[in-house]
C-alpha cells in the first residue's frame, strides 16, 4: 500500500488492529454456538464477550512479539487473548483450523471494502449522469482511429461512460455476494471436530453466506472472480482517462482537466497545463489489472490446501481495493470539475470542411438511383480534395460542382445532407435506454 494512493477508510479495513477484531468475533461467535451445543461450557463464551465489552485495546505488537517465537500468526493471537481473558479461552478454536478464522476474515474484508468501492462508484455515476446532461447537445466530433468520423454529442460520450460503469457496478455487487462466504469446517473441510451449525451461526452473525463446500480453505475461483471484476473496473477508469488526455491535447483542446491557482504543470516550462491525474489513474489502473493475475493463480493449490496464495493474498487484498479507491475517487473529481470547451469541439468538427457529412450523401446517391460502388467513388474522390488540402475546400461546394452529384441531387438536397441535428435525432432515445 502507497500512502499517496490510500484514503482512510479503506485504508482502516486493512490494518492489523482491525484484521485482529475480525479474528476475535469469530473466534467468540463459534465458541458462543459450541456452548449452546454443550460441546464447551456456556461459560467461556461470556468470558470472552465480557472481556470484549471493555473495549480492549487490541495490542499488536504484543501479538507480533509472540508470533516471533510461535511462528504463526493465529497461535499467537490465541496465546495472546488467553492471556487476557483467563482459563475460559482455552476453549476458544475448538475443532477449527487457521484457514476457518483466515479465509472468513478476508472475506468480510473483501465484503467491506466492497461496500466502499460501490460508494464510490455511486458517486461517479453521479457525476458522469449530471455531466452528461449538462452536455447532451453539445456537438463534438466521433473519431475512429483517431480520425474524424462523424459528429455526436459529448453528452453521448459521457453517457457510453454511465452505462459502462453501471456495468461495473453490477459486477462488483455480484462479486461481493460470491466472495462474502464463511467456512468453519475444520482441518479438511469435513466438519469432523466442529459441527456445520457453528458455521452456519458465525455466518450469520458476520452477514456472510455459508460456503456449500469447503476443503482447508475457500475455494480460490471466488476471490479471482472477485478480484477480476476490479481488473474490469480499472479497464474501464483508463478508458475514460485516456479519453480525457486525448481531449486535452494541443491540437484538440475540447476539454482539460481543472487547474487549479496556483498549480504548476512543469519544472522548466511555466506554460504547461498537463493532465497529471489522468495520467496517474492510467498508471493506476495497470497496478489494479496487475493483481488479477495472481488471483487467478491462487486458484490451484494442492490437494485440500497449501498456502502459496497467502502471500499473495497479503499484496493483492490490501493493494487492489485501497488503489481502486483512490482510483475512482480521483476520477470522480476529475469528472465533476472537468473543463468543456464547445466553442473548440465546433471548430474542430468544421475544420475538415465538412467531410463529416459524406456517409449521408453516399447514402442519398444510393437511394437516387446511384449504385453504392459508384456512389462511393463519386463522394470519395471529392472528399479526398477537401483531405488534401487540410479542410480549406469544402466538400458541399465540391459536390455542387460535381455533374456525377448534380445529375442525382439537387443543391438543397445536398445542403439538407450537411445539416448537423440530424445526427442528434436519437440523442433522446439513447439517454432514454443510459438512464432510464
Amino acid at each position: 500500500m502507497v500512502p499517496r494512493y490510500a484514503r482512510p477508510a479503506m485504508t482502516a479495513i486493512w490494518e492489523p488492529e482491525a484484521r485482529y477484531r475480525i479474528w476475535f468475533e469469530i473466534e467468540a461467535h463459534a465458541t458462543e454456538k459450541l456452548g449452546e451445543l454443550g460441546v464447551v461450557p456456556e461459560s467461556a463464551a461470556k468470558a470472552l464477550w465480557d472481556w470484549w465489552e471493555t473495549d480492549p485495546e487490541i495490542d499488536v505488537a504484543a501479538i507480533d512479539a509472540i508470533e516471533a517465537v510461535t511462528k504463526h500468526d493465529v497461535i499467537a493471537f490465541l496465546t495472546w487473548v488467553a492471556e487476557q481473558v483467563g482459563d475460559e479461552a482455552r476453549f476458544m478454536h475448538q475443532g477449527m483450523t487457521s484457514s476457518d478464522v483466515l479465509d472468513t476474515t478476508l472475506a468480510m474484508q473483501l465484503a467491506k471494502a466492497s461496500d466502499l468501492l460501490l460508494e464510490d462508484l455511486d458517486q461517479l455515476l453521479a457525476a458522469i449522469r449530471r455531466r452528461a446532461e449538462e452536455h447532451k447537445y453539445t456537438p463534438t466530433i466521433g473519431r475512429s482511429h483517431g480520425i474524424h468520423a462523424e459528429p455526436v454529442t459529448f453528452g453521448l460520450k459521457l453517457a457510453q461512460a454511465y452505462a459502462e460503469f453501471a456495468r461495473c457496478r453490477t459486477r462488483l455487487v455480484n462479486a461481493r455476494a460470491e466472495i462474502a462466504t464463511c467456512a468453519i469446517s475444520g482441518a479438511v473441510g469435513t466438519f469432523a471436530n466442529v459441527s456445520p451449525e457453528v458455521e452456519a451461526h458465525v455466518a450469520e452473525k458476520l452477514g456472510l453466506a455459508v460456503e456449500p463446500v469447503s476443503t482447508q480453505v475457500i475455494p480460490r475461483d471466488r476471490h479471482a472472480m472477485f478480484f477480476a471484476t476490479l481488473a474490469v473496473i480499472a479497464g474501464s477508469i483508463e478508458r475514460l482517462a485516456v479519453e480525457i488526455r486525448h481531449l486535452q491535447r494541443t491540437e484538440v483542446l475540447e476539454a482539460e482537466e481543472y487547474f487549479s491557482p496556483g498549480q504548476k504543470g512543469s519544472s522548466a516550462m511555466p506554460h504547461k497545463r498537463n493532465p497529471i491525474l489522468t495520467e496517474n489513474l492510467t498508471g493506476q489502473a495497470r497496478m489494479i489489472r496487475a493483481y488479477a493475475l495472481p488471483a487467478l493463480e491462487n486458484v490451484a493449490l494442492w490437494h485440500e490446501r497449501d498456502i502459496s496464495h497467502s502471500s499473495v493474498e497479503r499484496f493483492i487484498g490490501p493493494d487492489a481495493t485501497i488503489t481502486l479507491d483512490f482510483a475512482l475517487a480521483r476520477l470522480t473529481g476529475v469528472v465533476d470539475k472537468l473543463l468543456v470547451y464547445p466553442e473548440r469541439m465546433q471548430k474542430n468538427l468544421d475544420r475538415m470542411g465538412g467531410l463529416v457529412h459524406s456517409q449521408r450523401v453516399l447514402l442519398a446517391l444510393t437511394q437516387a438511383g446511384v449504385s453504392r460502388e459508384d456512389a462511393y467513388s463519386i463522394v470519395q474522390r471529392n472528399a479526398m480534395k477537401v483531405w488534401e488540402s487540410d479542410g480549406a475546400l469544402s466538400l458541399l461546394e465540391l459536390l455542387k460542382a460535381d455533374p456525377d452529384v448534380t445529375a442525382a441531387l439537387s443543391a438543397a438536397e445536398l445542403e439538407e445532407k450537411f445539416d448537423l441535428e440530424y445526427h442528434f435525432r436519437q440523442v433522446d432515445t439513447i439517454f432514454a435506454r443510459v438512464f432510464g
